[in-house]
């Protein structure tokens, strides 16, 4: 009795375990209508790098004298013109000097003034043969030294002017202060900053570009420039390329001009960089990259994990896991866990998930 009673719940189980196998295997959901696309690569396309914007012409402006600051003439943001007043240092040590000088240009002066006209007067003498050479040679050494005198003290009256331009700080140029980094009664000290000042006219971005990518940017080549925080595309020309990376970590420093003046793009934002290298004459040294590139609204986020729905036997839809890289505009590069060739979901008409019944439209 026991026996027959081990069998016959055996064979439920058997029964029931079969029963819930067979419904896990067949899904009679209706297929959901998807959109694909295949793997947008980059066969040495393009080449991408971070950089940020900044200015073409910018200063942070000092004085070589050291000083009480009596008055800052302007504030952050505030547009400046060449040649305006900025920073005001007490200079009352240099009026003191300026006076000295003065004095001495008046008294090199009257000395030069009477030191001329006795040597007029002995040259015409001794052209006369009422003095001698030794009397002429005497006057001529006088007046050589008062003429010598007067430059002297002049000399010194530009050297003082000098350094009144470095107690009056002026704008070397057009454009917005960005920074103040003094206020009334600071002591200003020889190179150190009291005002930055950028210009108006202009934007560049530079960017840090690998050496594997550094041989082919040129000089003049056209790039497209994306401008993260404003989802901004603008167009740009390399203006520079640095032929060293002993002092920047490795990365090539390339700078690039702004064609457009788009007064909304601000200096210190981050952008990134295309540079198309497509048309470039190709070697056997020339490093290829094959870049994936897929549009960010296929990405799936969940917390820290970022995937993407692929096709499996060109019906289930399959969530895989990847790991992203740079963005440009509304494409991201895939660095792993999507290979070449390999279908992606674009879109979909319904809610996916893994395992859903799909169907490519």
């Amino acid at each position: 009795m026991k026996k027959n009673i081990a069998i016959l719940t055996l064979s439920t189980l058997v029964f029931l375990s079969c029963g819930k196998e067979k419904k896990e295997l067949t899904n009679n959901e209706p297929a959901i209508k998807v959109v694909v696309n295949g793997l947008a690569t980059n066969n040495s396309e393009f080449i991408t790098a971070s950089g940020k914007t900044e200015a073409e012409s910018s200063a942070n402006l000092s004085t070589r004298m050291m000083g009480y600051v009596t008055k800052v003439h302007v504030k952050t943001g505030q547009k400046v013109s060449a040649g305006q007043l900025l920073v005001s240092i007490n200079s009352s040590d240099l009026q003191a000097k300026k006076a000295q000088v003065d004095a001495s240009i008046l008294q090199a002066t009257a000395a030069y003034n009477n030191a001329k006209k006795d040597y007029d007067r002995f040259t015409a003498l001794f052209s006369q043969q009422s003095a001698s050479q030794k009397e002429l040679d005497d006057m001529t050494s006088r007046y050589e030294m008062s003429k010598a005198g007067l430059a002297g003290a002049k000399q010194m009256r530009n050297e003082v002017m000098a350094q009144f331009s470095y107690s009056n700080i002026t704008a070397p140029f057009s454009g917005e202060v960005t920074n103040t980094f003094i206020k009334e009664g600071d002591m200003a000290n020889p190179g150190m900053p009291l005002v930055s000042v950028e210009g108006v006219s202009r934007m560049q971005v530079t960017a840090m570009v690998s050496e594997g990518d550094i041989s082919q940017i040129k000089n003049g080549m056209p790039v497209k420039i994306m401008v993260k925080s404003l989802n901004k595309e603008v167009s740009g020309k390399v203006s520079e390329v640095s032929g060293s990376a002993k002092n920047t970590g490795g990365q090539y420093l390339v700078k690039v001009t702004l064609n457009s003046n788009d007064k909304t793009i601000l200096s210190g934002m981050f952008v990134n960089v295309q540079f198309p290298i497509a048309n470039q004459p190709k070697s056997e040294t020339t490093l290829k990259s094959d870049k994936v590139m897929v549009p960010e609204s296929a990405l799936v986020k969940q917390g820290q994990l970022t995937g993407i729905y692929t096709i499996a036997n060109g019906k289930t839809a399959i969530l895989r896991w990847i790991r992203t890289g740079k963005a440009f505009g509304n494409q991201v590069e895939v660095l792993s866990g999507l290979s070449a060739n390999e279908q992606y979901i674009v879109s979909a008409e319904g809610k996916l998930y893994n395992g859903a019944n799909v169907s490519i439209h």
